[in-house]
């Protein structure tokens, strides 16, 4: 047994004892010994002594594990003790049961090996396994699959049918279902690479990156508002899921698709685009309530991007050492702290990110434009210059010296220019105090007019009477009007280098009004150190997640493309690879997958997914088999495919779909498809005006995500929590799920238009028109048994119309397919 449970258990139980946190050493825990252990982490460990020590290995093995002697060995001693010497003390519970005892005794005799935690070395290429069955694999995820399930006497599914592998791909890839014509396509494809020739027609499809933008975005967090109370909008969010979406289709290497959304506004030279992925990092929640602490809610932000890039990138629980150190992972609060510098020292920033020839008709706009603006100023210029600088001065004074003013006045107008710059506009929460900190001369002439605008019209408390006597509310509303007439650019959200230089500290108990200890910019040491250069910073920070020594970064992607393709990662847990996380059921395949995924194929996402879908295991029927069930119930072996339910979107995409209405324009901002009004009520001010025309019947992807109140029929589909990275989502079955189907209003027009086309498209026989609606809904004809009851169904609907004129059977069949 190596590093196992129980050194763990005792490790904790030493060093609680002597009235210290639990150590931060690499520690393959088991649950169960693990819970048993935290047992005695309360609050009288520190009237206890102890004087074991097993935070590191040569401590561990001279004071407490004494190797091959089991009799000699203290932490031994310690679990028969009587009294304060127990471990764990008998208070707590009931102590180690006789096998948890066996088990320490057996790891001590064998000398008590001690290794790292399996993610945490970097991956390396495995031999590929012997096998008996040499026939059945395609490509080497087989003969790892494939070893496995010959260990256990077990033989894989056969491959699924042609229409079934069909449809598979299609969702899988595109989110969207294939055509009948798609169909009868692949089927009379007799060349032998006929499936790869589908493969890489889908990958090569535009809705290849819409399906899989949805993907990435739960890992980002993604909302078009704020969230909190006010929840303001965010109008410009979608900028950031344009992006994703392109690059997904452009196939941007993974590394080059992290370093752009981590650290893009640090590249040299960097484009509009490098820019505007860094609004990745913007999808923290905003509070810009009145009354709202500034520090307080930028810190909250800093520390939700700390634990969202160790989320997404390193499956990381950063969360649980912003406080202390981490309790099962190697990660300290220092740690924490030193990675959190990386994201303290920036800002957010709002830039021009023109569309079309939006920019072309700005720049030409722009000179007449100051000209205007300066002609208006002109007989109060030098006199609203000074005030300007007064009012910047006191703010500045106010926003370093807060509460030190004989009044609060100059404390609240800091406050107000961070909290309502932005309101509604989706501008940064702090854009306003970053230009009042920036010189002016390193301003931009955007930011100088901006602000000057926000001085003309909000800045009189600098001396209410000189503003009166220069009229300089008229002035301000000139100015606005003039403003109103310039053409308009569109904005997207980003990040910037801060222009202001913050010291890092740890934060006591993770309060920010408590420092601690100075920290420099660091990344935890059992990821291996890295090279951070002379000057840290978020750039150094993005190369060190991909770079080829990072143990993590590689095998936490290539476990959850696996998991989007076969319902269940190698690794169960895709949000945590650390001790308390799932081992992998197949630790090979996930090094050779994270090994090719960098070196083989650069970084490609869509190489990768080439790779699953080609493969014998993907391939495979998804029928239930004898006695698989008891032997492998949670399929870990991929003795078969799963059958995966469709996500909260695709179930609305496919109904879309197949009734003809989909709308399939790729981009854009977000749409408010229609909704009951009862799920409009429970948002806070926000209005949901539903939109009309071809834009309601747009992808899910494009619905507008209110944090308070999202689209109503995404949330009884599981749809994820977007205050937080989602790294797998949840798949349920109730009720409200159903009757969301039958009444929904895009559904029932979905039922409606599927209807229209059944009978306009197919034969004018009720055997052929249910024949075509099955077809167009799954892919493959309908069975005996199907049609019979489809027909039984649509003989009854024709009776009940007598009596309900509003119902139309066919309607009502197409509801019933849809349902399904």
């Amino acid at each position: 047994m190596t590093r196992s449970s129980a050194i763990v258990l005792l490790a904790a139980c030493a060093l609680c004892a002597r009235g210290e946190d639990v150590p931060s050493f690499n520690r393959d825990v088991l649950p169960i010994l693990a819970d048993n252990c935290f047992k005695c982490h309360g609050a009288d460990a520190g009237a206890r002594k102890g004087d074991l020590r097993l935070d590191t290995e040569a401590a561990a093995k001279h004071t407490a594990i004494k190797p091959g002697d089991i009799a000699g060995s203290p932490l031994i001693k310690r679990i028969h003790a009587d009294g304060d010497e127990r471990m764990p003390p008998i208070e707590t519970g009931d102590g180690l049961t006789q096998d948890e005892i066996a088990t320490l005794e057996n790891w001590i005799a064998a000398g008590a090996p001690w290794e790292e935690h399996w993610a945490y070395i970097p991956p390396k290429r495995p031999e590929a396994p012997k096998i008996d069955n040499a026939a059945w694999p395609r490509n080497e995820i087989d003969t790892f699959i494939l070893a496995g399930l010959e260990e256990e006497g077990m033989a894989p599914s056969p491959e699924a049918d042609a229409r079934t592998l069909v449809r598979r791909l299609f969702l899988d890839i595109t989110g969207l279902p294939p055509t009948p014509e798609d169909v009868h396509t692949y089927l009379d494809d007799d060349s032998p690479d006929a499936y790869e020739k589908l493969v890489d027609r889908l990958l090569a499809s535009p809705h290849y990156g819409e399906k899989w933008a949805r993907w990435w975005l739960d890992l980002a967090g993604y909302a078009d508002s704020d969230g909190y109370l006010s929840d303001f909008l965010r109008p410009n969010a979608w900028r950031y899921r344009q992006w994703v979406v392109d690059a997904l289709n452009d196939d941007m290497p993974y590394d080059q698709f992290t370093v752009e959304q981590i650290a893009g506004d640090l590249l040299p030279n960097a484009t509009t685009e490098q820019r505007m992925a860094t609004g990745f990092l913007r999808n923290t929640l905003s509070n810009r309530e009145g009354g709202a602490d500034l520090e307080e809610f930028r810190t909250m932000q800093t520390a939700d991007r700390t634990k969202l890039v160790g989320t997404v990138w390193l499956a990381a629980t950063f969360e649980c050492a912003q406080c202390h150190d981490h309790k099962y992972d190697q990660y300290t609060q220092r740690e924490f702290y030193e990675f959190y510098a990386f994201f303290n020292d920036a800002d957010e920033v709002n830039i021009n990110a023109p569309i079309g020839d939006e920019w072309k008709l700005y720049e030409s706009a722009w000179p007449e434009y100051l000209a205007a603006r300066a002609e208006i100023l002109s007989p109060v210029a030098e006199e609203v210059e000074a005030l300007q600088d007064r009012w910047e001065a006191k703010l500045l004074w106010a926003a370093d010296n807060p509460g030190q003013g004989e009044t609060h006045t100059w404390d609240r107008e800091w406050e107000v220019l961070g909290l309502i710059w932005g309101q509604n506009l989706g501008e940064g929460q702090l854009e306003g105090t970053y230009i009042v900190r920036t010189p002016k001369a390193d301003r931009t002439d955007d930011e100088r007019v901006r602000l000057q605008d926000y001085f003309l019209s909000r800045g009189s408390a600098i001396d209410p009477g000189k503003f009166k006597e220069l009229g300089l509310s008229d002035i301000a509303a000139k100015l606005n009007t003039l403003t109103e007439e310039l053409p308009k650019v569109s904005r997207a959200p980003t990040m910037c280098a801060g222009r202001t230089d913050r010291d890092q500290y740890i934060h006591i108990r993770g309060d920010f009004r408590s420092p601690g200890d100075k920290v420099t910019h660091g990344t935890p040491a059992v990821l291996r150190d890295a090279e951070l250069g002379d000057e840290p910073d978020r750039l150094s920070l993005a190369r060190w997640i991909v770079d080829e020594q990072n143990p993590l970064t590689a095998r936490v992607t290539v476990n959850r493309i696996w998991q989007e393709l076969f319902g269940r990662g190698i690794v169960a847990t895709s949000d945590d690879f650390g001790i308390r996380g799932s081992r992998p059921t197949h630790p090979e395949l996930i090094d050779w997958l994270a090994v090719i995924f960098v070196k083989d194929h650069g970084w490609s996402l869509k190489e990768l997914m080439r790779t699953i879908v080609t493969s014998a295991a993907y391939r495979q029927a998804s029928d239930a088999r004898p006695g698989l069930a008891a032997i492998d119930p949670g399929n870990t072996l991929v003795a078969r495919q799963a059958r995966l339910r469709l996500s909260a979107e695709l179930v609305r995409d496919n109904a879309l779909a197949v009734s003809g209405l989909l709308n399939r324009e790729i981009g854009g901002p977000s749409v408010r498809p229609r909704q009951p009004e009862s799920v409009t009520k429970e948002g806070f001010d926000n209005a949901w005006v539903a939109d009309e025309g071809p834009a309601r019947y747009r992808r899910g992807l494009y619905t507008f995500i209110q944090r308070t109140s999202p689209y109503g029929q995404y949330v009884n589909f599981d749809y994820p929590d977007t205050n937080q990275a989602c790294t797998r989502r949840e798949r349920s079955n109730t009720p409200l799920q159903a009757l969301n189907l039958l009444n929904d209003p895009t559904f029932f027009d979905a039922a409606r238009a599927l209807a229209a086309r059944v009978m306009n498209e197919a034969e004018d026989t009720d055997a052929a028109r249910i024949d075509y609606a099955v077809q167009l809904c799954f892919g493959r004809p309908a069975t005996q048994d199907e049609a019979a009851r489809l027909q039984q169904f649509l003989n009854d609907e024709r009776g009940r119309v007598r009596a309900d004129g509003e119902a139309t059977p066919w309607v009502m069949m197409a509801s019933v397919l849809l349902n399904l």
